[in-house]
């Protein structure tokens, strides 16, 4: 059986009673490391991550679905984890985002909302000799290839 399919089951069969919380990745590592990344709508407690980490656990070993010694690390995607759903968009609407285009454009501004198949930003483009002027772009999510969430110390 697939690992990480299996994890995905797991993880998803503990978190149903969860309604808050989503997954966001899971990949097994060729060194034995087992990564598990989830998520919540109003942020992730280490009490979720355990209650994830003991129920993954306790179901691997039961089932001896990883025959090699492994390392598994539930956790909260870093804030330099690219986003990925449409729960990681519409939980940092208000926040600034680094997005880079499939055509190899690269996009800043203010995540304002989501729709079904795009995210709404406001950049400010700055032409030269004129003021700034702050524009509402809709981007389409299948012409992006990664987003990050900017951190700023203003």
């Amino acid at each position: 059986m697939n690992i990480e399919k299996r994890v995905t089951e797991l993880v998803e069969e503990k978190i149903a009673d969860m309604p808050n919380l989503f997954l966001v990745d899971v990949k097994m590592h060729s060194n034995g490391k087992l990564i598990v990344l989830i998520d919540g709508d109003n942020g992730l407690g280490i009490d979720d991550c355990v209650q994830v980490s003991r129920h993954v656990g306790f179901h691997l070993e039961e089932e001896n679905v990883i025959e090699t010694a492994y390392n598994l690390e539930v956790s909260s995607p870093g804030i330099d984890t690219p986003l990925t759903s449409a729960r990681q968009y519409a939980k940092n609407i208000g926040r600034t985002l680094a997005i880079k285009m499939a055509d190899g454009a690269k996009k800043e501004g203010k995540l304002t909302g989501i729709t079904e198949d795009a995210i709404l930003v406001e950049e400010k483009i700055k032409e030269k000799g004129k003021k700034a002027e702050t524009v509402e772009s809709v981007i389409p999510i299948d012409q992006i290839t990664e987003t990050k969430v900017l951190i700023s110390f203003k």
